[in-house]
């Protein structure tokens, strides 16, 4: 196939495991010393390592044949800049393929499995042989694609940070966060652990999580059986978020009544912090990627104005 020089394609690719022990340890063998003095196998570690490698060097000689190719690591996606018409190809977890959502602005993203036996990939439907017909397809707009909504957090300093998955608001340490909640006309004064807001993409983790503990706790102190009314999980491209209060504490000072509900671009979710120190936002997990949230700031949680375009 004649390769048209015109496309560009970015390829964004992460460090295995064996590749972080590398860069602490110095050399393979202090590496396999390390890992086998603590009674792990080190041979899953280089089979990881190799697997990947191969399959990043398989891919790079395909992409090439269909434009410019640019291989990125992960780490530089916070400050690289995608060019508008880029078409990115994502080889990771899918971890790696929220992440790259996230630092994307509307370009379309091939997730693919580098290690099906590995990894389940939920956002990875795609292996190495399927992107000869893949980048064409999506080069010519012929690929189908699903937006997914992110939501976004905006303070009174000016600074923002946007999630695919979920914005954790609270303190970085295992204290209490202490804030205000806004939510319509209603407002109360909070002392917890932090306020989860997650997306439709998000909303089978963190989400799931919260509210399985919350049915079960439920269940055991009422003596009730409890399920869901509904599966947690909602639409990828739906046009609301879900806030979750995460161990709320009632005393003289503070309420518990916002506990859950829905964020919409009617009606945004709003946090003012009481805490001298030590408050924060953070992202999809990325916790050294946050930003600060002390006294008398204000976060406004809303629906980011741009979406995520996933290829399918």
């Amino acid at each position: 196939m004649e390769r048209q020089l015109e496309n560009k394609i970015v390829l964004v690719t992460r460090r295995t495991r064996l590749d972080d022990l590398l860069a602490r340890f110095n050399t393979v063998s202090q590496a396999q010393f390390y890992i086998e003095h603590l009674g792990a196998d080190f041979s899953d570690y280089v089979r990881e390592h190799e697997r990947y490698r191969a399959t990043v060097a398989a891919a790079t000689a395909l992409l090439q044949a269909f434009g410019r190719l640019q291989i990125l690591d992960r780490s530089f996606l916070p400050t690289y800049i995608f060019g508008k018409q880029d078409v990115i190809v994502v080889l990771g977890q899918d971890g790696l393929v929220a992440n790259t959502v996230k630092y994307s602005s509307g370009q379309t993203i091939i997730g693919v499995n580098p290690d099906p036996e590995r990894w389940d990939g939920v956002l990875l439907p795609f292996r190495v042989p399927d992107l000869a017909k893949i980048v064409p397809e999506v080069f010519a707009g012929k690929r189908a694609t699903k937006q997914v909504t992110m939501a976004k957090a905006r303070l009174n300093t000016g600074q923002t940070l946007y999630a695919v998955n979920d914005l954790f608001i609270g303190v970085k340490s295992h204290g209490s966060a202490r804030y205000t909640i806004h939510a319509g006309a209603t407002e109360e004064r909070h002392s917890s652990s932090g306020v989860i807001v997650s997306t439709g993409l998000g909303s089978t983790g963190w989400l799931t999580s919260l509210l399985t503990g919350a049915v079960a706790i439920a269940t055991h102190v009422t003596a009730q059986p409890l399920t869901f009314p509904a599966p947690p999980g909602f639409a990828w491209n739906a046009d609301y978020l879900y806030y979750t209060v995460r161990e709320p504490f009632p005393s003289k000072t503070s309420t518990a009544t916002l506990v859950f509900g829905k964020i919409t671009p009617a009606q945004p979710l709003a946090l003012v912090s009481l805490m001298a120190e030590g408050g924060v936002i953070f992202s999809d997990g990325i916790e050294n990627d946050f930003l600060e949230f002390n006294s008398g700031t204000r976060a406004e949680i809303t629906l980011a104005e741009r979406k995520g375009c996933l290829a399918i």
